[in-house]
């Protein structure tokens, strides 16, 4: 396990883009898009079929963000049970739900199609299955709201799971492919007649206007319209009060017997996904799960180890050879939110994915881009990123709200994990008090030492040390910082300050130290 390769996801080691170029300078266009994932791609598509000249913005490379991490479950089962939807969004509701993540299934495999793309794309069954009596009773329950939503499903006491189960819900017609394949191909149909691709490039501001401004560390973008794909928005306040962010992992290997092809679940909390995927004629299996809060777990390597241990105990393989992890965004009240921006004239989000984030970044390209262009969709009123949901997810709303007002206060007042730079062993991370302030403080495997502000740059709570991916995770709303500060996850534009060493951190000095 100490291979640094098993640290990427199947996904980038096996599907390789070329580069594709920084902006250079101001532009002027008619969308721009915050985002090169798979929101960002299909809105770009979309908006450019219908003869928009847009331009698509990406922090890193291309289908590096959460679209790169994946597990790329294609279904209508959505995080939230379809019971609870119907209660909170009724059942027109619950079957407009359904019949959206439907569509987009279905626009994912005409693009396949259409553009001929060779990404192992794949209709399969899923099955949600129950191991105890409990579960049992509560996935009886789902499959009747599943059936009343219009879901091809139904119960069964037959899987091909390699252990037995108590009874699971079979539902038709899913699908799985490999993502990075498909946005891949997506990508190389953007570019031209006027439209472009940019990595690399930061956006610092979104002014929404007539016309709007987006500023980046490379030059200013001019739109007529912006839409902020980017997971979790850039600086909106309200916005954050309604979604939570979580991570989750995933590890995939080589299978050695046999599992047909399927969308597997168990009714576990937080529960494991399982699927399998042929990729350069291997088989593999790819199993996710073990989920918290962000920031919130002090040692994230124990994530990986349950769910290694988890993978290896039930299924047939041996050997495990990637593992990686992603961000999801939950919303307050189960749907996601995809729209026009609250208290915005032409700024546009998509956000609280949750789960699902392949089909539901399919459905706010679909959704966006209708209302982009002016044209009805049948499923945005649903979405609506403005919308406030009162009963729905109240006690989450105020549980999660509660939670990061608590991290605001007790992370100033807790003890730091130690006052000199002895303390911080290589490769590791520490919060460290030295005269009176406190400090973030990464010591890199040679020895040198990176010192920074433990304030997070979106509003202001502490960042936690993540020392399974050697990143400075925010607890309060999922911003995450690399190791010497800078942006890995909005909603935090702004890298953490850098901080000089106060003369104190040094009373036990060690070779290789750096201020």
């Amino acid at each position: 396990m100490k291979d640094e390769r098993i640290h990427k996801s199947l996904w980038t080691t096996t599907a390789h883009g070329r580069r594709f170029p920084l902006l250079q300078g101001d532009l002027t266009v008619d969308v721009v898009i915050a985002g090169g994932g798979i929101t960002g791609l299909t809105t770009a598509l979309l908006l450019k079929r219908a003869g928009k000249k847009v331009a698509v913005l990406e922090m890193h490379r291309l289908l590096s963000g959460q679209t790169g991490q994946t597990t790329a479950h294609l279904t209508e089962l959505l995080d939230t049970p379809y019971a609870t939807l119907r209660s909170d969004f009724g059942e027109r509701g619950a079957r407009m739900a359904a019949a959206s993540s439907r569509a987009a299934i279905e626009q994912i495999a005409t693009l396949v199609k259409e553009l001929g793309i060779d990404c192992g794309f794949q209709r399969v069954p899923l099955y949600r299955y129950a191991e105890t009596h409990l579960q049992l009773q509560e996935l009886e329950k789902e499959v009747a709201a599943a059936q009343e939503a219009g879901l091809m499903v139904r119960f069964t006491q037959e899987t091909p799971l390699p252990f037995p189960v108590k009874g699971a819900l079979r539902l038709e017609d899913q699908a799985q492919f490999h993502p990075r394949e498909y946005l891949l191909a997506l990508a190389e149909q953007i570019e031209g007649d006027g439209c472009f691709l940019f990595e690399e490039t930061r956006v610092v501001e979104v002014q929404d206007g007539t016309p709007c401004r987006v500023i980046t560390d490379r030059g200013t973008v001019t739109a007529g319209e912006v839409v902020e794909a980017t997971n979790s928005p850039l600086n909106r306040v309200f916005m954050q009060t309604k979604i939570y962010p979580y991570r989750t992992y995933a590890v995939a290997g080589p299978l050695e017997g046999p599992l047909e092809p399927g969308l597997y679940y168990d009714s576990q909390d937080p529960y494991h996904y399982i699927r399998t995927q042929r990729v350069q004629g291997v088989n593999y299996l790819i199993v996710g799960g073990e989920d918290h809060k962000v920031g919130t777990e002090e040692n994230t390597q124990q994530r990986f180890d349950a769910l290694e241990a988890y993978a290896l105990r039930r299924f047939p393989v041996s050997t495990l050879t990637h593992r990686w992890s992603g961000q999801v965004i939950e919303p307050a009240d189960g749907l996601a939110y995809i729209g026009r921006n609250s208290a915005s004239k032409h700024t546009w989000v998509a956000t609280g994915l949750s789960g699902t984030g392949l089909t539901w970044g399919t459905l706010a390209g679909m959704i966006l881009s209708d209302l982009l262009l002016g044209r009805q969709n049948p499923y945005a009123a649903l979405y609506d990123a403005t919308r406030v949901k009162v009963r729905a997810g109240a006690k989450d709303f105020i549980q999660e709200n509660a939670e990061v007002a608590f991290r605001f206060v007790a992370d100033r007042l807790s003890r730091p994990d130690g006052c000199t730079l002895s303390e911080v062993a290589p490769g590791e991370g520490k919060i460290l008090e030295v005269a009176g302030q406190k400090i973030a403080v990464y010591r890199e495997e040679g020895g040198a030492c990176h010192a920074v502000s433990p304030v997070c740059t979106h509003l202001g709570c502490h960042v936690h040390w993540n020392n399974a991916e050697r990143s400075w995770d925010c607890p309060c709303h999922g911003a995450r910082f690399s190791p010497t500060g800078q942006v890995l996850n909005g909603p935090a534009v702004k890298d953490l300050a850098s901080k000089k060493l106060p003369p104190e951190a040094n009373d036990a000095p060690s070779d290789g130290e750096t201020p």
